[in-house]
């Protein structure tokens, strides 16, 4: 099974200079727990802000989420595999990194989202479907 049979590929991006208070708007919208931090350019880095960045800043650092943006906070290079990689390496990279979701690319441009929970999804449909 390869990444991009699994992959989400609705992907929810934000400019790097939304304060943190709209990303945590954007993150409501849609229903999600993670924003993709745009590129600023082709040869920039995408960065992946999160729910638990966000709770950092404020509770631990106190910080005021109108005035920080979320480039300040986001993790940046966000770790990214081909759409072509094989699941068991990305489970793998995951579990020993201790990271939830990783961002999927085609030709260094964003394509998608793999997470923990999509490739237990995909492991738990395959076991009911050998009953």
């Amino acid at each position: 099974m390869l990444v991009k049979d699994i992959m989400k590929s609705n992907v929810v991006t934000v400019s790097a200079f939304a304060t943190v208070r709209e990303g945590m708007h954007i993150m409501r919208l849609h229903g999600i727990k993670s924003l993709v931090v745009d590129k600023g350019n082709e040869h920039d880095a995408y960065g992946l802000v999160t729910y638990n960045d966000i709770l950092k800043t404020i509770v631990a650092e106190e910080g005021d989420i109108d005035l920080i943006n979320v480039y300040d906070i986001c993790t940046k290079p966000a770790l990214i595999v081909s759409r072509e990689l094989d699941v068991k390496y990305v489970a793998r990279l995951m579990v020993n990194m201790n990271i939830q979701r990783i961002l999927v690319t085609n030709a260094n441009e964003l394509v998608g989202i793999i997470t923990m929970n999509d490739i237990v999804g995909a492991i738990l449909e395959m076991a009911d479907g050998m009953d």
